[in-house]
C-alpha cells in the first residue's frame, strides 16, 4: 500500500484484529465478539487503511497474516494486554481497593494464620500487589510510624494513640531451655537470679532507633540472633535458654 503521512486506528479495530488471528477466520471472530461478519471485515479494512499496511493474505481459506501483519499484531497484542490491565486498575480504583499493600509481620506473630488471611484477601483482590516484610521487636512499629507500612501484625501498646489496633489472638511467652541445660531442677518459682550465669538467647531488634529491652536479665551473658528459628535451634542444642 502507498505511504501515508498519518497512522491512525482504534482500540476496537485492534480487538477485531486479535480476534481474527486467534479464531482463524473473520466469521469465527465475529461470533466471538458478538458482531456481524461485515462489521469485522469493515474494522479490519479501516485498520489497514489507517496504518497503510496489508495485514492479511486473503488468498486462502483461512485468514493468514502477512509478514507486516505478524509484526503489527505482535505489538497490538501487547497493547491489548496493557489496556486490559489498565481497565482492571480503573475498576479497582473505583471500588476503592488498594493498588499496593505494605504488610509487616512481627517476630512473635505465628506465620500460618497470617498467611491464611493474606491468601484470602488477595484471592478477593487479585489486582493488589503485596509488599511483605518481617521485622523484630521495634521494627514493625518503626516502619508503621515512618509510613513505610500500611499494616503491621505485631503486639502494640494499646495506650499509644498513634495506633489503631485489632486483637487477633494472644501469644504466650514462656522461658524455655533444652533438657539438661539448667544446672538445677526447674520449678514454677524460678527466679531471674538463678539464670544470671546462663546464656540468654535474644532476638536482634530490627529497628534502627534505640528500642526497649524485653525480659533481659541484667548482667547475664547473651547471644543475639536475627530470627526466632535461629533462636530455637540454639536453644534445642543446649547453647542457651
Amino acid at each position: 500500500m502507498s505511504e501515508i503521512s498519518t497512522v491512525h486506528f482504534t482500540l476496537q479495530e485492534l480487538v477485531c484484529l486479535d480476534a481474527v488471528v486467534s479464531e482463524g477466520s473473520f466469521q469465527a471472530a465475529a461470533a466471538k465478539l458478538g458482531r456481524s461478519h461485515p462489521a469485522v471485515h469493515a474494522a479490519i479494512g479501516s485498520l489497514e487503511r489507517g496504518t497503510g499496511l496489508v495485514l492479511f493474505d486473503r488468498q486462502g481459506y483461512r485468514a493468514q497474516l502477512t509478514s507486516a501483519g505478524t509484526a503489527f499484531h505482535r505489538q497490538a497484542a501487547d497493547v491489548l494486554a496493557r489496556t486490559g490491565a489498565l481497565q482492571a486498575l480503573a475498576r479497582q480504583l473505583v471500588r476503592g481497593d488498594e493498588t499496593d499493600l505494605r504488610v509487616v509481620v512481627g517476630d512473635l506473630t505465628p506465620s500460618a494464620p497470617v498467611l491464611r488471611h493474606l491468601k484470602k484477601f488477595f484471592a478477593a483482590s487479585p489486582g493488589t500487589r503485596l509488599h511483605l516484610h518481617f521485622e523484630a521487636l521495634g521494627g514493625p512499629w518503626q516502619r508503621l510510624l515512618a509510613d513505610e507500612a500500611d499494616l503491621i501484625v505485631h503486639h502494640v501498646d494499646k495506650s499509644d494513640t498513634r495506633f489503631e489496633w485489632l486483637d487477633l489472638q494472644p501469644v504466650t511467652l514462656v522461658p524455655v531451655a533444652a533438657p539438661g541445660y539448667l544446672p538445677f531442677e526447674p520449678t514454677a518459682q524460678l527466679r531471674p537470679e538463678q539464670m544470671k550465669a546462663l546464656v540468654q538467647v535474644v532476638i536482634r531488634d530490627s529497628a534502627t532507633e534505640p528500642g526497649r529491652d524485653y525480659f533481659l536479665i541484667a548482667g547475664a551473658p547473651s547471644w543475639t540472633v536475627a530470627d526466632q528459628q535461629t533462636k530455637k535451634e540454639l536453644i534445642l542444642n543446649a547453647m542457651g535458654w
